[in-house]
């Protein structure tokens, strides 16, 4: 792709001189902002063939059907569905030949008079690729960063006509097309934090690749899909939920990983201010540790989220190194309890403060920030494989200068000794799996789950000696490999 990016104004023109391309603009609560562009830039009688604004929302359900919240999913697919077929009814037999036809929605809630409201939006376009062509669709949702009403409003204008540019010219190059989104822009002004795709134009495209590629380029700090692949809005899961983190690098997950979330479980869920029927369970990999290489191999990624996938897991890929950013990111979203489980080895690296020379109050103003919003410390046993001797938080060792500090956050109950854990899976260390699957030694599948070992075994992942034909990841991330090289790893410790 050219290094020189087409401007908004180039872009909008471009559309409106392309004669295939015929549709209608529908957005609720931010003015019409994208369509603005395209009347701006002039020929937009050869591309617009409706649009409309519905703020009020009486008029808003009377057009799309009732909804709960205006600013959603579900609003936005009933946008997209009725204008998109009314397109169709309405001229496929008149220029459906010559036309392919598209429908482009956004429903947002932008800055208020008051700076009181969450400033975001739902955006999509429903199009066909080719005249005739089944439809495809891209679905995301945007964050504006700007702290007025104006400037937020261009941001969604100009996004708006990125996708829109994307989806008629970048549709073979889905990762191109996310990159491009950013046009014009920056990350100050607009956080992209899902995006979804479907439809003809995209059958080949795996959304939870997409997912990572929104995190490495910055368009997110974070990004959530499914055990089915699903890709998920962050503030639409985690709204309100008592939230648990699993935090590693699942290659491969073993019984070690699935005790300590389960043995977290029993206890977090014992809280006294946690609904055990609201909890959300993430296994959270930060792009450090995808990273840990050297740079991003698409195949190992899939790897592990498939197995994750096979324990049911929701996966979260996050940019948030530092434990006091994850759990920072984590309390926007509910003021209900957050705890991380991780194992005593890590525990004991949270605590060395030399990964904390960038922050003016070094450890404790990290610390702070950790667990000032009631954040809870799960931590799993380490055993000493030589002794059989344990290391727990009775006995973790700790710097002299740190240990009282260490002992006020075990006293209040933030750091917390798990029980719950099964003795059998202490001796499995993730790493010593990996090195018995990729020479063929076939004890490690007495240290994974069964349905784990299934994956590994049929699709001939982590280096496991497969008879299987070639595995679907390959085929699956060959043609995005190239744009996910020679990305450099940002400086933060690793846990």
């Amino acid at each position: 792709m050219n290094n020189e990016r087409p401007s908004t104004e180039r872009k909008a023109l471009q559309i409106n001189l392309d004669p295939r391309r015929y549709g209608s603009f529908a957005e609720i609560g931010a003015g019409q902002e994208v369509v603005r562009w395209f009347f701006r830039v002039g020929a937009a009688a050869g591309t617009i063939a409706k649009s409309m604004s519905a703020y009020d929302m009486a008029v808003s359900d009377a057009i799309y059907g009732e909804c709960q919240r205006y600013v959603c999913r579900q609003r936005l697919d009933d946008m997209l569905t009725r204008e998109h077929t009314l397109n169709i009814e309405r001229l496929k037999e008149q220029r459906g030949d010559s036309t392919a036809f598209f429908a482009f929605a956004d429903t947002v809630s932008a800055r208020n008079y008051h700076g009181t409201n969450e400033c975001h939006g739902w955006m999509g376009i429903r199009f066909q690729a080719h005249p005739r062509d089944e439809d495809s669709q891209i679905i995301l949702h945007v964050r504006m960063l700007d702290n007025n009403n104006a400037a937020q409003q261009e941001a969604l204008g100009i996004v708006g006509v990125n996708l829109l540019y994307g989806a008629f010219f970048l549709n073979h190059e889905p990762d191109q097309l996310i990159e491009s989104l950013l046009d014009n822009l920056s990350t100050q002004r607009i956080e992209i934090d899902m995006i979804e795709f479907s439809g003809i134009a995209f059958r080949h495209v795996d959304n939870r690749v997409m997912s990572l590629r929104l995190v490495q380029l910055g368009l997110s700090k974070a990004a959530m899909f499914s055990a089915d692949g699903e890709v998920l809005q962050p503030a639409e899961v985690l709204y309100k939920k008592p939230i648990l983190v699993e935090r590693g690098s699942f290659r491969p997950v073993t019984h070690v990983n699935l005790d300590m979330i389960q043995a977290a479980q029993k206890s977090f869920r014992k809280e006294a201010d946690v609904d055990p029927n609201q909890v959300v369970t993430l296994a959270e990999i930060t792009m450090r540790n995808l990273r840990a290489n050297g740079e991003i191999d698409l195949q190992d990624f899939l790897a592990r989220v498939d197995t994750l996938a096979a324990c049911g897991m929701t996966v979260l890929i996050s940019d948030y190194f530092e434990y006091y950013r994850l759990a920072a990111y984590l309390s926007q979203y509910t003021k209900k309890k957050i705890a991380i489980t991780m194992g005593a080895g890590s525990l004991h690296e949270l605590f060395e403060e030399k990964y904390y020379t960038e922050l003016d109050g070094g450890i404790l103003e990290s610390f702070g920030r950790m667990f000032k919003n009631d954040l809870k410390l799960y931590v799993y046993p380490l055993m000493d494989r030589e002794t059989s001797e344990l290391t727990t938080v009775e006995n973790l060792e700790i710097a002299p200068e740190l240990r009282k500090l260490y002992d006020y956050l075990v006293d209040k109950g933030c750091i917390e000794q798990l029980h719950a854990y099964n003795p059998e899976h202490l001796s499995t260390f993730s790493r010593e799996v990996l090195k018995m699957i990729e020479s063929g030694d076939d004890e490690w599948k007495k240290h994974v789950p069964q349905e784990v070992a299934t994956v590994i075994q049929k699709r001939g992942i982590f280096g496991c000696k497969s008879h299987a034909p070639e595995s679907r990841l390959a085929a699956m991330v060959a043609p995005m490999g190239a744009a996910f090289s020679n990305v450099p790893a940002p400086g933060a410790f690793a846990t």
